[in-house]
C-alpha cells in the first residue's frame, strides 16, 4: 500500500491584497470564501455573476492552490477570455497553467493528448459544419438512397439531427418521431447514413464538435487511468451557466469531480432556455440530490433593472412550479415609472407605437443603442422593420439578417418575379436550383432552352407555363419535381394575368416550397412563418409590381444611411430574438407580440406541454429583465390574415401571471397622419 504524503505550499492569502468583503456584496461573499466542495451558485439576472466566478478563482489563488489545478469551463470563448483577464489583474499569481476555455475547447485538448487512445491520431482533423456537410452528402451518396420519388433530408439537417442525438443521448428513432415526423419513413435509412458517417470520420480521421464531448466521455469512461490523471490535476472544477449543460456536458462534469474534487456550479434555473438544443434543466435543480451534503447560494440583488422592473419579473416567474426560490432585489432607487402595457389595434399600429415612442424617448435624452426591441421569433419583427425604415430610424438585427434578405424570402421572390418577367434570369436559376437533381448546369441548360423557345420577349401573354415547360428536357431525378414547378407556375398567372401577391405567396408555399423547407433547414417552421408573414403583408397589395417594388426597397441598401447621415446615425436601435438577447440588457426594451400562439408559442398550447410552457415564461422573465430603466409590453388586438381574415388576439397568458397593479396600462389612440417627409 503506497504511503500518503501531502505538499504544503506556503499560504499566500493576503498576496492580491484584495478586500473581499469590501470587493463584494454579502450573498457573492459567501459563494466566493465557500469551503471545497460541491456548491451550486443560483445567481439570478444581472446579479453579478461573472464577478463571483471571476472571485472565486482569486481567492482559490490566493488560498494556495496552484492555477493548474484549476479548471474554468464557459459557454463561449468570450467569456472564458473575459473571466481569465480579470483573474489576472486581481492577482499576481501566475496564471499560465489555469484550463479555461468552451466544453468543446477543453475536450479538444483532453483528446488531442489522448487520441490514440480512441483510434484517431493526433493529427485528427475538427469538422467544420460546410466539412460536415461535404462528409455527409458522400455518405449518403455512398449509400445509393433513392430519392427520386421523396425528398430526403439535406446535409444540414442530418447534421443537426445527429447533434442532437449526440447531445441528449435519445435514439434516432425518438429524435426523428419528436422533430422530424416528415422523415419518419426514412429511418432504417438515416440510420444507415448515421452508422457509415460515423465509419466515415474514424476512416478520414476526423471530428466534428459534437464528438469532442462524446469522445472525451468515452475517453474517461473507457480509460479509467487516463480519468484519474485528469482528476489528480483539476482539483476544483467551476462551471459556468450550468443551467445550459446537456446530458453529454454534465457526464463530462461528473466524470472529472467525481467524489473527492470540489465544483461550484454557477447558473440561473429561470434563464434555462435551452431544451431544443439539448440543454437538461434537471441537471440544475437535481444538484442538492445528485451531490448530497451541497451547498446552495443563492445571490439575489440585482444591479441592471430598477425595482418597478424587478417586481414585475419576480412575479412572472412564480407560476413555474420547476424552480429554486429567490426574489430579485434591486440596488438602484426606483424610477417611479411602472412597466407599459400597451394593447394596440393591430401589428401596424404597434410597430407605429414603437417607433413614435423611440422617438419621444430619444428626444428625453436617451440614446438610440440603449433601446431594443425583443421578441419570441425573428417574423414577428417585419412590421417593426418596415415601420423603422420608413421613419428613417437606423437598426441593427441580431436575431438573423433583415427580413427580406433571408434566403427563404428570396426563393419565394423568385418564382414571382420570374412570371412578371419572363427575362429575369437570376431569378429563373434560383427557382430552378430549388429541385432534387437540378444543379447549376442542369439549371443553365434549361434556361437555355427557355430562351430558344422565344416566349422570354414576346410581348403578348404567353399559354399555360406547363404546356411550355413540361416540354424541356430535365435531369431525370428532378422530372417529378419539375412537373409539380409547372403547375404551380400555372397557378401563380391563371388566365395569363398574375394572381394577387398573397395568392401567389399561398400556391408557391403549398405547391412546391414547404417540402424544400423540411428537407433542407432545421428550423423550417420558422422560415414557413416567415413566409407566412410575407403573405399576410401581401395582403395590403393588389398589384404584383408595387409588391416586388417594395421587397426591393426594404432591401439591406434602402433605409441604410450613407455620407454625412451615417456619421449622424452610428447609433442603432437593436431588434433581437430574445434567445440572441440572453446576457444583454438595455434602457430601455419593447417586448412584443405578447398574444397566444405567438408568445407562448403555438404548438405548445396545442400539446399542453407543460414543461415547455414553463419554458416559455423563463423566455418571458429573460427578456423582463433585460430592461434596465423602462419595459413596454405591448401585443395587437387584432391580426389580420391574408388567407383567413382578421384573427381577434387573446393577450397572452403570461400577463395573468401578475397583478395588474404592476403595470401601468397605456391606452393608445390614433391622430392625423403623420407626413413622412418629415425629418427624422
Amino acid at each position: 500500500m503506497a504511503r500518503q504524503y501531502t505538499l504544503h505550499r506556503p499560504q499566500t492569502a493576503a498576496a492580491s491584497g484584495i478586500d473581499y468583503v469590501a470587493a463584494l456584496n454579502a450573498e457573492q461573499y459567501k459563494a466566493v470564501s465557500s469551503p471545497p466542495g460541491k456548491a451550486l451558485v443560483i445567481a439570478g439576472a444581472g446579479s453579478g455573476k461573472t464577478r463571483t466566478l471571476t472571485y472565486r478563482v482569486a481567492w482559490l489563488l490566493d488560498h494556495g492552490l496552484s492555477a493548474k489545478q484549476v479548471l474554468l469551463l464557459t459557454f463561449t470563448n468570450k467569456a472564458a477570455r473575459e473571466m481569465v483577464e480579470r483573474v489576472r489583474d486581481l492577482v499576481p499569481h501566475d496564471t499560465s497553467d489555469l484550463w479555461a476555455g468552451t466544453f468543446h475547447s477543453i475536450g479538444s485538448r483532453i483528446i488531442r493528448r489522448h487520441a490514440e487512445d480512441l483510434g484517431f491520431t493526433r493529427a485528427f482533423s475538427i469538422l467544420d459544419r460546410d466539412d460536415q456537410k461535404s462528409l455527409l452528402n458522400s455518405v449518403v451518396a455512398s449509400c445509393e438512397i433513392d430519392t427520386k420519388e421523396r425528398r430526403f433530408p439535406k446535409a444540414d439537417v442530418l447534421a443537426s439531427m445527429f447533434s442532437l442525438i449526440e447531445n441528449t443521448g435519445v435514439t434516432l428513432e425518438d429524435v426523428v418521431a419528436s422533430r422530424y415526423d416528415h422523415f419518419y419513413d426514412w429511418l432504417e435509412q438515416l440510420e444507415e447514413v448515421r452508422q457509415g458517417y460515423i465509419a466515415k470520420k474514424l476512416e478520414t480521421n476526423s471530428m466534428d464538435f459534437d464528438d469532442l464531448l462524446g469522445m472525451t466521455v468515452r475517453l474517461f469512461e473507457e480509460r479509467p487511468d487516463v480519468l484519474e490523471l485528469y482528476q489528480q490535476r483539476f482539483k476544483h472544477v467551476l462551471v459556468d451557466e450550468y443551467q445550459d449543460t446537456n446530458s453529454v456536458q454534465g457526464r463530462m462534469i461528473d466524470l472529472l469531480v467525481g467524489e473527492a474534487n470540489s465544483l461550484m456550479a454557477v447558473g440561473d434555473d429561470a434563464q434555462s432556455i435551452y431544451s431544443w438544443r439539448g440543454a437538461d434543466m434537471d441537471h440544475i435543480l437535481s444538484f442538492p440530490q445528485r451531490y448530497q451534503g451541497s451547498r446552495v447560494f443563492t445571490i439575489e440583488t440585482n444591479y441592471r433593472s430598477v425595482p418597478e422592473i424587478l417586481e414585475l419579473s419576480n412575479a412572472a416567474i412564480r407560476a413555474n412550479t420547476g424552480r429554486f426560490e429567490k426574489d430579485l432585489q434591486s440596488s438602484r432607487e426606483g424610477l417611479g415609472v411602472k412597466p407599459a402595457l400597451v394593447a394596440l389595434d393591430d401589428p401596424r399600429s404597434q410597430a407605429a407605437f414603437i417607433a413614435q415612442r423611440m422617438l419621444e424617448l430619444r428626444e428625453e435624452g436617451i440614446p438610440l443603442a440603449e433601446m431594443a426591441v425583443l421578441y419570441r421569433a425573428h417574423f414577428q419583427s417585419l412590421d417593426i422593420q418596415m415601420e423603422l425604415t420608413v421613419r428613417k430610424i437606423p437598426f441593427s438585427i441580431t436575431s438573423g439578417l433583415r427580413f427580406f434578405e433571408q434566403a427563404h424570402i428570396k426563393d419565394i421572390a423568385a418564382f414571382m418575379r420570374f412570371v412578371v418577367n419572363r427575362r429575369d434570369e437570376v431569378s429563373f436559376l434560383r427557382m430552378v436550383n430549388l429541385l432534387p437533381g437540378c444543379g447549376p448546369a442542369a439549371a443553365q441548360k434549361l434556361w437555355t432552352e427557355w430562351l430558344k423557345s422565344g416566349w422570354a420577349s414576346k410581348e403578348e401573354v404567353p399559354p399555360k407555363w406547363s404546356d411550355l415547360f413540361l416540354k424541356f428536357k430535365v435531369p431525370k431525378k428532378s422530372v417529378k419535381h419539375w412537373e409539380q414547378l409547372c403547375y404551380v407556375l400555372d397557378e401563380l398567372t391563371p388566365d395569363g394575368a398574375p394572381a394577387r401577391p398573397s395568392d401567389m405567396i399561398f400556391s408557391i408555399l403549398e405547391g412546391v416550397y414547404d417540402d424544400y423547407l423540411k428537407e433542407s433547414f432545421e428550423n423550417f417552421e420558422s422560415r414557413r412563418s416567415d413566409i407566412e408573414q410575407l403573405s399576410q403583408y401581401g395582403g395590403s397589395f393588389d398589384d404584383i409590381l408595387e409588391f416586388l417594388a417594395q421587397l426591393s426597397l426594404m432591401s439591406s441598401v434602402d433605409g441604410e444611411p450613407t455620407g454625412d447621415q451615417a456619421e449622424l446615425d452610428t447609433e442603432k436601435v437593436t431588434l433581437s430574438s430574445i434567445h440572441q438577447a440572453k446576457g444583454l440588457e438595455w434602457k430601455v426594451v419593447f417586448l412584443i407580440w405578447l398574444v397566444d400562439g405567438q408568445f407562448p408559442n403555438g404548438r405548445i398550447l396545442e400539446t399542453e406541454d407543460i414543461p415547455m410552457l414553463e419554458e416559455e415564461r423563463r423566455l418571458f422573465y429573460v427578456a423582463l429583465t433585460r430592461a434596465k430603466d423602462e419595459l413596454y409590453l405591448t401585443y395587437p388586438m387584432m391580426n389580420p390574415k391574408s388567407y383567413t381574415g382578421d384573427v381577434i388576439c387573446r393577450p397572452s397568458r403570461f400577463l395573468e401571471d401578475f397583478p395588474i397593479e404592476l403595470v401601468e396600462e397605456w391606452q393608445v389612440g390614433e391622430s392625423e397622419a403623420w407626413s413622412e417627409d418629415e425629418p427624422f
